[in-house]
């Protein structure tokens, strides 16, 4: 089963550039850094805690050189999976917190994207807890750059601290612009969460195991052919989802809902592509057949592969 759900082509739609940072890529970074100290970072015991060690990772990818190294490495690893298509979120939010300017990070990563067999769109995300104005700022970044390689707007972070409701007016502004809407919804909080991102335009979104819970939403996401990016081995290591095995993704699978696999944060969730299919296979009894079917999901939901 390795070696098939290492061969089979699949694409890539929900994966975090900086929380794409190996532990030993992070030492070369900062070699001052305690590889111990480095190691206890990737563990967390809840959602929370795995965002103050994503805080923690990204304070040491300091400008353009480290953004180039993480996008290299980052996209070496998804052409050994046999990924030949991804769309990779950029935390343009955090990007703006830390005073950083993001168009020579832009530009680094966009020349390391060049050439590297991957075929590379970028989402730039916006922190939800930093609220609207933070989110208008980043969602005018991507406009600026709409053809250039950034092909979708989105938000994650806390939605408890930050419903998509307040954030009405920049998935407008971003539409009108052209960007796809890929907000993050239903991962920490309930189907409320989702149906509130539909409304914003979601054309995908971004975890949304909480529909489980919700049948009328289940339905709708089927009918209108809506996608959930789903990330099994980030939900159990976040911990909004208890186990292994009271993860929905089965039961998603079987209502008809559109999903598609993701690895999310892979170094910090301790999983690869290859191994959230493997996953799914050995624990949730995908056969070869479905996996093909979520493989073929991965492109047909992607807003630009052309293979």
């Amino acid at each position: 089963m390795n070696a098939f759900c290492t061969d089979l082509p699949k694409a890539e739609l929900h994966l975090h550039l900086e929380g794409s940072v190996e532990p030993q890529t992070l030492l070369e970074i900062e070699p001052s850094l305690d590889a111990a100290e480095v190691a206890a970072r990737y563990q967390y015991q809840d959602f929370l805690g795995f965002l103050k060690s994503y805080a923690w990772i990204t304070k040491y990818l300091r400008g353009p050189e480290q953004y180039a190294l993480i996008t290299k490495r980052l996209l070496e690893r998804l052409r050994a999976q046999n990924v030949p298509y991804a769309e990779i979120n950029v935390s343009a939010g955090v990007i703006l917190w830390r005073e950083q300017e993001f168009g020579p990070i832009y530009d680094a990563i966009q020349k390391a994207a060049a050439g590297s067999g991957v075929q590379v769109y970028w989402i730039l995300d916006a922190v939800r807890q930093f609220g609207v104005e933070a989110a208008q700022r980043v969602a005018e970044l991507a406009a600026e750059r709409v053809g250039d390689g950034i092909t979708g707007f989105g938000i994650g972070g806390d939605e408890a601290r930050g419903p998509a409701e307040l954030f009405a007016e920049v998935f407008q502004y971003a539409s009108a612009k052209g960007l796809h809407l890929v907000p993050h919804a239903g991962e920490s909080m309930g189907p409320e969460s989702i149906w509130a991102a539909l409304k914003l335009g979601a054309e995908r979104i971004g975890h949304g195991i909480r529909a489980v819970d919700d049948p009328d939403l289940m339905e709708h996401l089927r009918k209108e052919d809506i996608p959930l990016e789903v990330c099994i081995s980030s939900n159990i290591c976040t911990g909004v989802v208890k186990s292994l095995q009271q993860h929905p993704v089965r039961r998603l699978f079987d209502a008809g809902v559109p999903i598609v696999l993701n690895s999310d944060d892979p170094p910090m969730f301790h999983t690869t592509l290859t191994r959230e299919y493997e996953i799914a296979a050995a624990h949730f009894g995908f056969s070869e057949a479905e996996l093909r079917q979520l493989a073929e999901n991965s492109f047909r939901y992607a807003f630009h592969y052309n293979g």
